[in-house]
């Protein structure tokens, strides 16, 4: 039987070699689009714990059950925070704005993914390290200073492989010098934390935003013990601030790392569904194409099947050829999907590193194979189902 299948798919090679090209599709898309997902999500779940598990995010939010804008965060917010003396569990604040710029070096322009402008104690809570110059000081925040921290990305793009500490550039008019680049952190696809400019916070609101209010407030806490304690302390003290007596009404919105990875993790899962599903669409049509090839090799060869029949060969022969056929035109494109979507999960894909999933390969090629059953059945069925009187006479 499996003899006689082979045979078949052999005399029609080129029919053949599409059919199982349409499954190796399938296959390959489901065990790469959910490798790009599972990588997308294992990136920003690096990236959201590189801050550290003692972080946390102060931002604004709308009033609850009011029609009035929410009061923005401001430095005198952060300064309160910092002040604090009945607050133990805060061991350090940065406001922080962001915005754009075109950055200027000799006869280089380049547009940064953001700049930001902060304190010092930025860095530690952002856990960001400086592989080249040094940081920022308070004294350059006091003095307002024209300095500024660049990411790796942004070195790369101005400097090439020129030394950037101690150059100048030129940010929206306004010159910066250069005083420290920071360590790569790598990109997670959609955003390139490496793509960046930190420079002193009344300096950045002086050139860019204005001194109004922040976008947010990062806090440190004095260990990641103490991270429930702070993010009590901030609300206290926030309302105090604000002005607001019913907690239910709070224009603000204190988030730390686990919020943030449960938020951000379930996102990325129904990215990744979404993604399977896409994927599982082209494994469907490979099906249907089994199929559409198993019919018209039932047509071609029905007088053979009314000569094998008028011979002695049983229902259960006939069906278990053509289902044979049918399951290696899946087994092989399946199994040539799977190194397919292995081999291109090496490659980064927009920016994301693939994560193969180990049961997407198992499933996909299960799959692969039951829909080559499923979809063989009804051709087989029908060549079977023929009467050798009828296949005799077959033109």
């Amino acid at each position: 039987m499996l003899r006689f299948a082979l045979g078949g798919l052999a005399a029609n090679k080129v029919r053949s070699a599409l059919t199982m090209l349409g499954v190796l599709i399938g296959v390959a898309s489901v065990i790469l689009l959910l490798a790009v997902g599972n990588g997308s999500s294992q990136a920003v779940k690096d990236s959201i714990t590189s801050l550290g598990t003692n972080s946390l995010t102060v931002s604004s939010t709308n009033l609850r059950g009011s029609a009035t804008a929410a009061r923005k965060l401001t430095v005198d917010d952060a300064k309160a925070l910092a002040g604090a003396t009945d607050a133990p569990s805060i061991k350090s604040v940065a406001p922080v704005v962001t915005t754009t710029a075109t950055a200027l070096y000799g006869n280089i322009s380049y547009t940064p993914g953001s700049i930001v402008g902060t304190y010092p104690a930025y860095f530690e809570t952002a856990n960001q390290k400086v592989v080249q110059g040094d940081y920022f000081s308070n004294d350059d925040v006091l003095n307002s200073r024209k300095v500024a921290v660049i990411g790796s990305t942004t070195a790369k793009q101005l400097f090439d492989t020129e030394d950037p500490v101690g150059k100048r550039i030129v940010l929206g008019g306004t010159p910066f010098t250069v005083v420290g680049v920071l360590a790569t952190k790598g990109s997670t696809g959609f955003n390139d934390p490496d793509d960046v400019v930190i420079a002193p916070l009344p300096t950045v609101q002086n050139a860019f935003t204005g001194f109004g209010s922040v976008s947010q407030i990062l806090v440190q806490a004095d260990s990641a013990d103490a991270t429930t304690a702070a993010q009590s302390d901030i609300t206290r003290i926030l309302m105090g601030t604000h002005a607001i007596t019913d907690p239910g009404k709070v224009d603000f919105r204190v988030s730390n790392q686990a919020s943030l990875l449960t938020a951000r993790e379930s996102t990325s899962k129904t990215f990744t569904v979404l993604l399977g599903a896409v994927a599982a669409i082209s494994l469907l049509v490979g099906g249907i194409g089994i199929t559409n090839i198993m019919l018209v090799t039932v047509t071609e060869r029905t007088r053979e099947i009314g000569i094998r029949k008028a011979l002695g060969a049983p229902k259960a022969v006939i069906l278990g050829q053509f289902l044979t056929e049918s399951t290696l035109l899946s087994v092989l494109g399946a199994g040539l999907g799977v190194v397919a979507g292995i081999v291109g999960s090496r490659f980064s894909i927009v920016g994301i590193k693939p994560v193969v999933i180990p049961q997407s390969v198992l499933g996909a090629f299960a799959i692969a194979v039951a829909i080559g059953l499923f979809f063989g059945s009804y051709p087989a069925n029908r060549a079977a189902s023929l009467r050798p009187i009828d296949a005799l006479r077959h033109e």
